[in-house]
């Protein structure tokens, strides 16, 4: 990975899904290695490299019906939590533009159109408004092309400055649009996973209505049904609670997302 100049190597913003995977491999591996040398179950010690059960760590709480365990404080949640700064930025942006329009830069204040758009609707429309103006208004582009870095994880009116942007830029961009169209934090996550079809990672938008998940994707205008995909691999979700890892339920089929 190379920052560009001027830039850190360890740029709050940059990061692969390959390095998240890797690394929760390595979380499981260390684990499991500590299970085997605990001689107690009850004697359980919580450390850096060990996931933490989330007390919501029920089928269902989560997309997918996944079930999910905290990620412990390290690389992965410092430069989520970045990022989060960049959206709160964004968002105080947006206000001032509320505000006084006629000062709201040009990138701001495409975006609040969007925001308004997705206002407007609801329910599932909301959703669909929110996948297709964010996928009509993004071109697709590597971030080895636009910054020639593997992978960057851009605040939304950086990307909408640019109007470029990979899967994860998209996902990002429509968490903030549903949030500022009213969303509830907890009913939107960020999905990092395999796209088992294609053998790629990829990143995407969960968002639920109604108890219902759906898939906001930038490879497809209409929505899927969490229920309904068989190809996609959910891995991490990142949103309002933090950072968890993900793993199938007991009797549930390995959702996807096509």
């Amino acid at each position: 990975m190379r920052p560009q100049a001027g830039e850190s190597a360890d740029s709050p913003f940059t990061f692969t899904i390959n390095e998240v995977l890797a690394a929760r491999d390595r979380e499981r591996s260390l684990h499991v290695d500590a299970v085997s040398q605990t001689p107690s179950a009850s004697a359980q010690v919580v450390t850096e490299e060990r996931p933490v059960t989330s007390g919501s760590g029920e089928a269902g709480r989560e997309p997918f019906g996944a079930l999910s365990s905290r990620v412990p404080d390290g690389l992965l949640s410092r430069r989520w939590r970045a990022l989060e700064a960049g959206i709160d930025d964004d968002r105080a942006v947006l206000q001032r533009c509320r505000a006084d329009p006629s000062r709201c830069p040009a990138n701001a204040a495409q975006f609040l159109r969007l925001v308004n758009a997705v206002r407007s609707k609801s329910g599932r429309e909301r959703l669909e408004e929110a996948n297709q103006g964010v996928n009509l208004a993004i071109r697709y582009v590597r971030d080895i092309v636009q910054y020639g870095e593997i992978d960057r994880w851009t605040p939304p009116l950086a990307t909408f400055a640019t109007t470029k942007g990979d899967c994860e830029d998209y996902a990002i961009a429509k968490y903030l649009a549903l949030l500022e169209a009213g969303a509830s934090p907890d009913e939107l996550a960020i999905i990092l996973g395999r796209d088992r079809d294609a053998g790629l990672d990829h990143a995407v938008l969960a968002a639920s209505i109604e108890g219902q998940w759906y898939i906001l994707d930038n490879r497809h205008a209409g929505l899927t049904s969490a229920s309904a995909a068989v190809n996609f691999l959910p891995l991490i979700s990142l949103n309002a609670d933090g950072v968890h890892s993900l793993s199938a339920s007991p009797g549930t089929l390995t959702p996807a997302v096509r």
